[in-house]
C-alpha cells in the first residue's frame, strides 16, 4: 500500500464519464497518424472500463493487466521498431494511459489519469502547431479541468455546463498571464531541446535529384511550401521562378546535384535593375537549401551561396524560417570555366541514341546555338506533346528519353526539362536542370503570395556566349498556361474561370484564403515570435533595458521554481513513516474497496466492519478478527507485540 492513498474514496460513474470523455477528446488528433490497432485497443479498454462501472463488473486482475501491458509493449515495438521517438513514444503513452483505466479505483488513480491527459495535450503539438490545433487543445484543456473539478466535488452535481463554466473561470485568469509571459519572457536563439528524429518523417518536398514522375507526384500536394511578401510590385508569373537545387549530373533520364560545387565560391554575376525585394516565410522541409527568386543577389546572414547560386544553410530546416531577400530577374552570369563546360556537356554516350541523333542534326543545320534552342522549343510546340499529371512510366525503357520524345510524348515538367537539357548537351550547348517552384497564388486578403508544393517545377539553364546562363523553360512551349496560370488552374477545370465556379465554390475559395491569412498571421506572430522579433518589438517600445532585466528576471524565476521543487521533494522524503498497524489496516480497506465495499468518510473501524459484514457475510469472521486486532493495537491499553504479527498474517491472507 502506498502512502497517501484514500481507500475510502469510491470513483463515481459520473466522474469516470468525465475522465473518459476528456481522454477521448485529447486522443482524437492522434487517430490520424497512429496505427489503427492502437486506436481500437484504446477504445476497447475505455469501453471495458465503462462497462465495469455501469454493470458492476470486477476490474481485471493484476495478471490480466500485466499480460495486456506486455502485449501492448510488444505491439508498439513491432509497429515502430522502437519504444522511443515521437510516434513510438506517443503510442506508448496512449496505450499505457488506456491500461491505467483498468486499475483506476481511487482518487489518486483518477488524478494520475487526468495529469497524463494534460501531458497528452502537449504531444499533439509535435504533429501540428496550427491555430486550429491551438484552439482545439484549449477547449480540451477546459474539459480536462472540468473532469478534475468533478473529481473533487462532493455528491452534489451542478451539471455539465456548470462544471465547464467553473473550469473556464479557473482558466480565464491564466490567459492574460500567459500572454504577458509570451511577449515578455526572454526568447532563446535556439530551442532548449530537439525534436525526435521521426518527427521529420513523412514530409514531402523537392529533392536534390530528379527522376521522371517525382515532381508530378509532388504537384498533387496542396501543402504550402512558402509564402512571400514583396516590398514593391509583385513580378508577373513568367518571372516568378523560385530557384532551388541545381542538377548537373545525369544518367540519361534522372538528374542529381554535383556535391563538390557547394564548396566553390559563389558566382559573381551582373544584375540589371530594378532588384526585387521580398521576405520569404519558408515552411520546414528538413533539407538544407533555401528558395529565392531567380537569381538571388546575396545569401541571408545565416546561409551561403554556392557557385551555381543555390542557397544553403548549415543545418536542415526543422523550423519555419523567415528571411529577407533581394533578387534580379534580369542578369548576365558571365563566362564559363573549362571545368564547368565539361560538366555541363557530360552525358552518357550509350543512352538515347535517337535523341542524340536529332540534336546533332539540328546543330549541323544551325549557325548559332540560339537557333538550336529555338528549334527544340518549336519541336515541343508543334509536335503532339501533351502536358499531364499522369505520364506513362518510363522506368522499364532502355532509353527513357527516346521513349518520351518519340513514343509516349506525355509528360510533366521534369520530362520536358530532362529531354531538353539532354538535347542541348547532345548539340554541344552547356545545359543544366534547375528545380524549384514557379508561380504562386496571390492572397489579396493578406497581400502576399502563397507558393504550394503543387507549384513545384523544373526548368533548364543553357549557357550562351556573352549572356551566360539563360533560363529556358520547355514546359512553357508545350503548355504556356502552366506558367501563366499555375498547375491548379490548368488541371482543375472548374478553377479555370472563377466566374463559372458558382457561388458556393467561390465562397469556399474565399474562406480558404481567409483561413490562410489567419494561419499566416499565426505563423508570423506566434510561431515565428523568436528572439529577433522580440528584440525588434522591445526596441520599438523603447524597452531595451527591460529586455536585459527580463533575462535576469527569468533566471531568478527559474531558480525559484527549481528551488521550490527541490524543497518539496526534500519535505516529501522526510515525511514521517506510517505505522505498520495503520499500513496493514489500509491494505485491508483497499482490498474491500476493490470488491465494492469502500470505507466511507468519517466511518469508524467498528462501523465499517459491521457494514462490510452485512454486505459480504462470507467475509464476516475475517473482517471482525482483523478489526479487533487493529482496534486493540491502535486504541487498546496494553497491546501485545505478537498481535501485530497476527494482524499482518490475517491481512495477507485476506483475499476477498
Amino acid at each position: 500500500m502506498k502512502q497517501g492513498e484514500d481507500h475510502t474514496y469510491h470513483l463515481r460513474t459520473r466522474t469516470l464519464l468525465w475522465i473518459l470523455g476528456a481522454l477521448a477528446l485529447v486522443s482524437a488528433p492522434h487517430v490520424a497518424h497512429l496505427p489503427v490497432w492502437i486506436s481500437g485497443f484504446c477504445l476497447l479498454l475505455g469501453v471495458w472500463r465503462w462497462l465495469c462501472a455501469v454493470r458492476g463488473w470486477r476490474l481485471p486482475s493484476a495478471w490480466l493487466r500485466l499480460s495486456l501491458t506486455a502485449l501492448a509493449l510488444a505491439g508498439v515495438y513491432f509497429s515502430f521498431n522502437t519504444l522511443f521517438g515521437r510516434d513510438g513514444g506517443v503510442a506508448l503513452l496512449l496505450v499505457m494511459l488506456s491500461l491505467k483505466l483498468l486499475e483506476m479505483r481511487t482518487r489518486r488513480d483518477a488524478f494520475v489519469a487526468i495529469v497524463l491527459a494534460y501531458f497528452l495535450v502537449i504531444t499533439s503539438f509535435l504533429y501540428s502547431q496550427t491555430i486550429f490545433m491551438g484552439a482545439y487543445m484549449l477547449a480540451v484543456v477546459t474539459v480536462i479541468t472540468a473532469a478534475l473539478i468533478d473529481l473533487h466535488r462532493s455528491r452534489d452535481y451542478p451539471g455539465l455546463a456548470a462544471n465547464l463554466q467553473f473550469a473556464g473561470k479557473l482558466l480565464a485568469p491564466a490567459l492574460p498571464v500567459m500572454l504577458v509571459l509570451f511577449v515578455l519572457f526572454p526568447r532563446v536563439s535556439s530551442p532548449l531541446w530537439g525534436m525526435p528524429e521521426d518527427s521529420y518523417s513523412g514530409m514531402t518536398g523537392l529533392d536534390d535529384k530528379m527522376e521522371p514522375g517525382r515532381i508530378s507526384r509532388l504537384a498533387r500536394s496542396d501543402a504550402v511550401a512558402f509564402r512571400v511578401t514583396f516590398a514593391g510590385p509583385i513580378p508577373p508569373p513568367r518571372q516568378r521562378y523560385w530557384r532551388g537545387p541545381v542538377l548537373w549530373e545525369t544518367d540519361g533520364a534522372g538528374w542529381r546535384a554535383a556535391p563538390n560545387l557547394a564548396l566553390a565560391e559563389p558566382l559573381a554575376f551582373t544584375g540589371y535593375l530594378p532588384a526585387v525585394n521580398y521576405t520569404v516565410t519558408l515552411e520546414p522541409h528538413h533539407r538544407t537549401w533555401l528558395f529565392a527568386l531567380d537569381l538571388p543577389a546575396s545569401a541571408p546572414p545565416f546561409a551561403y551561396a554556392t557557385h551555381d547560386l543555390q542557397l544553403y544553410t548549415k543545418e536542415p530546416l526543422h523550423e519555419r524560417l523567415r528571411y529577407v531577400m533581394s533578387s534580379y530577374t534580369s542578369y548576365n552570369t558571365g563566362p564559363l570555366t573549362r571545368r564547368e563546360r565539361q560538366r555541363a556537356l557530360n552525358m552518357p554516350a550509350d543512352t538515347n541514341p535517337r535523341l542524340q541523333a536529332l540534336a546533332q542534326r539540328w546543330r549541323a543545320q544551325a549557325n548559332q546555338p540560339e537557333q538550336v534552342i529555338q528549334r527544340a522549343l518549336d519541336y515541343f510546340r508543334t509536335q503532339p506533346f501533351f502536358y499531364t499529371l499522369n505520364p506513362p512510366r518510363l522506368t522499364g525503357s532502355e532509353h527513357p528519353m527516346d521513349a518520351f520524345l518519340f513514343k509516349t510524348r506525355r509528360g510533366f515538367c521534369e520530362h520536358y526539362a530532362s529531354a531538353f537539357a539532354l538535347l542541348m548537351r547532345a548539340a554541344g550547348i552547356p545545359a543544366r536542370v534547375v528545380t524549384g517552384y514557379q508561380g504562386g497564388e496571390l492572397n489579396p486578403m493578406g497581400d502576399y503570395l502563397i507558393v504550394r508544393q503543387s507549384d513545384a517545377h523544373a526548368w533548364v539553364e543553357v549557357w550562351l556566349q556573352d549572356r551566360g546562363w539563360v533560363r529556358t523553360d520547355p514546359t512553357a512551349a508545350v503548355s504556356p498556361a502552366r506558367i501563366e496560370r499555375g498547375v491548379r488552374a490548368l488541371f482543375t477545370e472548374r478553377e479555370r474561370d472563377p466566374a463559372q465556379q458558382g457561388l458556393l465554390a467561390g465562397m469556399w475559395h474565399t474562406v480558404r484564403l481567409g483561413w490562410d491569412t489567419l494561419d499566416h498571421g499565426w505563423n508570423q506572430w506566434v510561431l515565428g515570435y523568436d528572439h529577433e522579433r522580440q528584440r525588434r518589438l522591445f526596441d520599438d517600445w523603447g524597452l531595451q533595458e527591460f529586455r536585459n532585466s527580463a533575462i535576469v528576471l527569468a533566471i531568478v524565476l527559474g531558480g525559484c521554481i527549481a528551488g521550490s521543487l527541490l524543497l518539496t521533494a526534500a519535505l516529501w522524503a522526510r515525511r514521517p513513516p506510517i505505522e505498520p498497524v495503520v499500513r496493514y489496516y489500509q491494505t485491508f480497506c483497499k482490498r474491500l474497496a476493490r470488491r465494492g465495499v469502500p470505507r466511507m468518510p468519517a466511518e469508524g473501524p467498528l462501523q465499517f466492519a459491521a457494514r462490510a459484514s452485512a454486505l459480504r457475510p462470507e467475509l464476516a469472521s475475517q473482517v471482525r478478527l482483523i478489526t479487533q486486532l487493529y482496534t486493540a493495537l491502535r486504541y487498546g491499553a496494553h497491546p501485545q507485540p505478537q498481535w501485530l504479527t497476527r494482524l499482518r498474517q490475517q491481512v495477507r491472507g485476506f483475499r476477498p
